[in-house]
């Protein structure tokens, strides 16, 4: 039997990593995680509530938690959280235990999809477009960094982008 493999998603908030990770996940008949979605089911709050309580640190250290955990599986897509790159150590993990694909997205396309989006911390404030283009020029060279492939999300659906991953990673 051929080794299961994992595709992890890496990319900034609105790059649709979710939704495309859904999926792919679907099309190559693996599981689907999502790890803000496993921070929320395990600690019982949500994201937002992790980041009044603990700051974006205590947030981090979770986060870097439940990526390791998971990425010790075989045959899952996950979906990574926009800062989960700022950590080495999660950078390293990912690189090391499947392969990386950044969904790469502009920064219209970001504020077109977040825009109504309450339950990003990092977005609630005054000129979201500002800290968009900011976490782009300190994360877009981090996920180039560990990307064994870059697909932009721009104006294609999800279904056309996990195509495009599964028939350029030759799965």
């Amino acid at each position: 039997m051929a080794e299961k493999r994992n595709i992890f998603l890496v990319g900034p908030m609105g790059a649709g990593k979710s939704t495309i990770g859904r999926h792919l996940a679907q099309m190559l008949h693996l599981e689907f995680y999502d790890s803000d979605q496993e921070i929320e089911a395990r600690s019982g709050a949500d994201i937002s509530w992790i980041f009044d309580v603990e700051g974006e640190e205590g947030f981090r250290n979770r986060e870097a938690r439940v990526i390791n955990e998971l990425t010790e599986k075989q045959g899952i897509v996950l979906a990574t959280g926009g800062g989960s790159v700022q950590s080495k150590e999660v950078r390293n993990r990912l690189s090391a235990r499947g392969i990386v694909v950044y969904l790469e997205t502009p920064i219209d396309k970001q504020v077109a999809r977040t825009q109504r989006d309450k339950r990003r911390p990092l977005l609630q404030v005054d000129e979201p477009r500002e800290v968009l283009e900011q976490l782009a020029e300190e994360r877009n060279p981090l996920y180039e960094e560990i990307a064994d492939l870059v697909v932009r999300t721009d104006e294609q659906s999800a279904k056309i982008v996990a195509n495009l991953i599964v028939e350029k990673l030759g799965f």
